[in-house]
């Protein structure tokens, strides 16, 4: 019988260990976003593509991984946006240097689709994990500014959200101990995910500018875990909104 090792963590994806190495599953999805006619917000499918990839990626690389393979469940119909919508995802997968992985794809083509609904699942490995390695006293720094819907766009235009160039720049970086994207559930829960993962509490700053309980869509924010030096350099070296949210304890 195969032997699965489960790794124990807070955040948003399965981590086991098999034949020596580890593997990450993360997922996202996304509804009501797109260009069908009952979207609530209209985005081209290369847009939504972008975005849709980039949660997944953003939680694979985070941790170590790289990916190994991509599968896209797709509730619409296929026509160019979904042409239009996979150029997307691998614009992304390219960022993240995984262009040439595997990517398998389903759409719908017994009805027709008035109200759009994707999703993502990315497969990555690891030698070794970076997860549990904040230390204690560091402090805890939000990168981007969390937005969502038509917000992106306008965000990503004035470059205010976290993208995975910058989460290559931020796990090269030595001063930095851990990293983790924010999505949906804000900049408070996963602070505390990055605490609790390594038997830390979180002190959130009292005169915090940034909504840290206000939803960063499609990862529009990047929480790093990092040596006090740091804080200054960073908006120079991203050309983000870089603020400090709390600290470990």
């Amino acid at each position: 019988m195969l032997k699965v090792e489960y790794v124990k963590t807070s955040r948003d994806l399965i981590i086991f260990r098999l034949s020596g190495k580890y593997v990450t599953i993360s997922c996202d999805s996304c509804g009501a976003v797109g260009f069908n006619p009952l979207d609530k917000v209209k985005v081209d499918g290369k847009r939504l593509g972008r975005y849709l990839a980039r949660v997944a990626l953003m939680e694979t690389l985070s941790v170590g991984a790289q990916p190994v393979a991509c599968a896209l469940s797709l509730a619409i119909n296929p026509n160019h946006q979904l042409d239009v919508l996979v150029e997307g995802v691998k614009c992304e997968l390219k960022a993240a240097d995984a262009e040439s992985i595997p990517l398998i794809l389903s759409s719908e083509k017994n009805f027709s689709v008035e109200q759009t609904g994707v999703g993502i699942s990315v497969v990555g490995v690891a030698e070794r994990l970076k997860i549990r390695k904040a230390h204690r006293g560091d402090l805890v720094i939000a990168v981007g500014r969390p937005c969502t819907g038509i917000e992106v766009l306008q965000a990503e235009e004035r470059c205010e959200t976290a993208t995975l160039r910058d989460l290559a720049k931020l796990l090269r970086m030595r001063s930095i101990h851990e990293v983790i994207p924010v999505g949906s559930q804000g900049i408070l829960h996963e602070a505390k995910v990055l605490a609790e993962d390594s038997g830390l509490e979180f002190k959130l700053k009292k005169d915090v500018k940034v909504d840290v309980k206000r939803s960063a869509g499609p990862s529009t924010v990047i929480l790093i875990a990092a040596e006090t030096n740091i804080a200054e350099k960073l908006p120079k070296i991203l050309g983000k909104p870089v603020e400090v949210v709390g600290r470990l304890m």
